[in-house]
């Protein structure tokens, strides 16, 4: 399989000795403009990958802060077309790698194979299918898994061992180490144990193991760093674009937000 922007850019980060910084905002929140902006100032920002949430209305895994992301994006015209036409924007300027976060519903909807060609023709590196068990996809010749994207896996504290080494194994770019129970959300504390469970998860790959849910603070995303190959920051950002998103300068306010959780990561 060629490399692509999102193993590069932790080979990258790896030699570097460094973790990576993910960044979630919702595609089209406040609007698909202002998100091409936010995406821009992301960059700016130093994040290594932006994880781009395809916008549907019934987003289960998250809290309310990324659901009424959701719910901004669809109101403001946010569709699937919409967001790959927002990806082939970005990358007129770009070539910062970037995931689509989703649900299986709007990726069938729109066909299962052709998202996969036009998502990467449109200049995507990933897929994170939050809804589909890895195991189904071999079952169903609809949902056969095709190589034009890498498939980024979750794994929570509660994802049985037995059934860690099938998930690690049969992730592609990163695995996403879902670091506490529940839904999306910022959290005033981290939860315990990460580092023995990214320990256990690196017992079964080579890949980068990159740590979510809950980080909100520099201190907690040096923390994370210091124990996982990566970082990821999402309703904590999504909720500085919720908090301005009447203003002009949204993109400004989410750059001057993260810039520090970057700083802090990269010096753990």
């Amino acid at each position: 399989m060629a490399l692509n922007r999102i193993d590069q850019k932790f080979a990258d980060l790896k030699s570097e000795g460094k973790a990576g910084f993910v960044a979630y905002i919702c595609a089209g929140d406040p609007d698909l403009a202002r998100s091409l902006e936010i995406m821009r100032a992301l960059e700016r920002a130093g994040v290594d990958v932006i994880e781009l949430g395809v916008p549907f209305s019934d987003p289960m895994a998250d809290g309310i802060v990324n659901q009424m992301a959701a719910h901004r994006a669809l109101e403001a015209g946010a569709s699937l077309p919409k967001v790959l036409d927002l990806i082939r924007d970005f990358r007129k300027e770009s070539e910062l790698p970037l995931v689509l976060f989703t649900y299986l519903n709007p990726v069938y909807t729109y066909g299962f194979e052709k998202f996969h060609h036009e998502a990467a023709a449109a200049g995507a590196d990933g897929v994170l299918l939050l809804d589909l068990p890895p195991d189904e996809s071999p079952k169903n010749a609809e949902l056969h898994e095709l190589p034009d994207l890498r498939h980024i896996r979750l794994i929570a504290p509660t994802t049985p061992k037995d059934r860690v080494p099938m998930l690690a194994k049969s992730s592609e770019g990163f695995i996403y180490y879902v670091s506490r129970e529940g839904v999306t959300g910022a959290q005033t504390t981290l939860a315990e144990g990460i580092a023995d469970n990214v320990a256990a998860i690196k017992a079964h790959t080579d890949l980068p193991v990159a740590v979510g849910f809950g980080i909100s603070t520099p201190e907690q995303a040096a923390e994370v760093a210091r124990a996982s190959d990566g970082v990821v920051v999402g309703s904590a950002i999504v909720r500085q674009v919720a908090d301005n998103a009447d203003s002009d300068d949204v993109a400004a306010k989410v750059e001057a937000f993260v810039a520090p959780l970057v700083e802090a990561v990269k010096s753990a």
